[in-house]
């Protein structure tokens, strides 16, 4: 078992540790993102046999004639009714090689704001295309957002290739129509697969139908893409989330710093800064519910102790001195808005919640908003109405410890909450 432990096959408790991948799944109404995911837990035996004979017997009183596997993911009652996906669906499944959430978001263009929700946090995001259709202006949105929050990993999904009859002109017209869109964006990494959700080519199980692809499966690009990497790993920040005091004689002097690992790599010993302060200090010890820690690396959760007495608060933040976050108070983000009662407005006042820091700040500027189907900057704007994008200047109450979104998506976002009624009314991406 020990070897086991060491080589991050198991935890402390014996558990399988097996990395997670987070994946969001987009593409016009009726593309088939339910079906797919539908197809994907039903072939990968991640579903019960109950749930199967549920939704069996749903399609049948339905009148269809196949099990219809977007039932598995359409949750809500109104959205079985109207056969769309409205709210983000998480789900939950498993297989040999690596745990995974999915959020399945929704095709429609006023659920943008649930798009960007679900894939906030995502490694790699799904776009399905239907094949009869090619690339359509809801392809280029959701390329659009996926670019926009850099998911590092992209794959374009060709679904329906069963109604184009298996057709190799079709599936390569389409990954040129896209590769020439791709083009304007800031994608790394994008991949293309002909499937047929329906029938499940391509999805878990390879298609003999399609022997001119000699990609791999969906699946398979699901358990093998790396995402180690996803991560920064170079830059080292901790926002201070809790401070620790037991106040107890056992632990009478303790002071513990709570948070969650948003860059780099930190390790007992190593020298570290705290900010606002500049104070410097060393590292005692990273301590979890498991036991110490040799090292902590994001998305860790852990509790640092540090070997000097410092005056730290929750919203402050430990780097490295030879490597800080930018710090300032006029910022430049990229926003969406999710506000369907009032709008974002030149010099409105809103509270702000940036890593575990809490602020408030005005909007200076609206620069422009971005049509998202043809990526056309549209200027001379003093708001911004619900699901639309665009690019603000905003001056903050106090100084923020932050990166560009590109370089650190933990440290480069920020959520826009509404004053009044206290709800998240935007979520921004810091530019510079």
């Amino acid at each position: 078992m020990e070897h086991l432990v060491q080589d991050g096959k198991f935890d402390h408790h014996g558990y399988l540790n097996m990395e997670l991948l987070r994946f969001t799944t987009a593409g016009s109404v009726d593309d088939g993102k339910s079906t797919l995911i539908g197809r994907l837990l039903y072939d990968s035996k991640s579903i019960f046999q109950d749930q199967l004979e549920a939704i069996e017997k749903s399609s049948k009183s339905r009148g269809e004639d196949y099990v219809n596997l977007a039932l598995l993911t359409d949750g809500l009652r109104s959205e079985r009714e109207q056969g769309i996906t409205i709210d983000v669906a998480y789900r939950y499944f498993s297989t040999p090689k690596r745990k995974f959430i999915i959020a399945d978001t929704p095709g429609h263009i006023q659920y943008t704001r649930n798009m960007v929700t679900g894939a906030s946090t995502a490694n790699l995001a799904i776009i399905l295309v239907d094949a009869r259709h090619g690339v359509v202006e809801q392809t280029y949105r959701h390329s659009f957002i996926a670019s926009l929050l850099q998911i590092p990993h992209i794959v374009i999904c060709i679904n329906k290739m069963d109604l184009v009859d298996y057709s190799k002109e079709k599936y390569d017209e389409v990954v040129e129509q896209f590769r020439h869109f791709a083009s304007k964006l800031d994608v790394q990494d994008v991949r293309f697969i002909p499937i047929s959700a329906l029938l499940g080519d391509n999805v878990v199980d390879r298609s003999t139908k399609m022997p001119w692809y000699e990609g791999p499966t969906l699946m398979y690009t699901l358990e093998t893409v790396h995402i180690g990497s996803d991560h920064n790993l170079i830059d080292t920040r901790f926002p201070v989330q809790h401070v620790i005091r037991p106040m107890s004689n056992e632990y009478h002097d303790y002071r513990g710093y709570a948070g969650r690992v948003a860059g780099g790599v930190l390790k007992p010993g190593d020298e570290v800064m705290h900010l606002p302060s500049g104070i410097t200090t060393k590292i005692a010890a990273i301590k979890t519910i498991d036991g110490d820690l040799a090292e902590a690396y994001p998305p860790q959760s852990v509790t640092i102790t540090l070997e000097d007495d410092v005056d730290i608060s929750r919203g402050d933040m430990i780097v490295r001195e030879n490597n800080v976050p930018k710090i300032g108070q006029d910022i430049d983000i990229m926003v969406c808005w999710m506000d369907d009662k009032n709008p974002l407005r030149l010099n409105g006042k809103y509270s702000i919640r940036h890593t575990t820091r809490d602020a408030r700040c005005v909007i200076k500027e609206i620069l422009y908003k971005v049509d998202v189907n043809t990526l056309h900057r549209i200027q001379d704007v003093d708001s911004l109405a619900l699901n639309e994008i665009g690019r603000v200047k905003i001056r903050t109450t106090v100084p923020l410890f932050y990166d560009e979104y590109r370089r650190n998506r933990n440290t480069g976002s920020l959520i826009i909450i509404d004053e009044g009624s206290n709800t998240t009314v935007g979520a921004a991406m810091i530019i510079e």
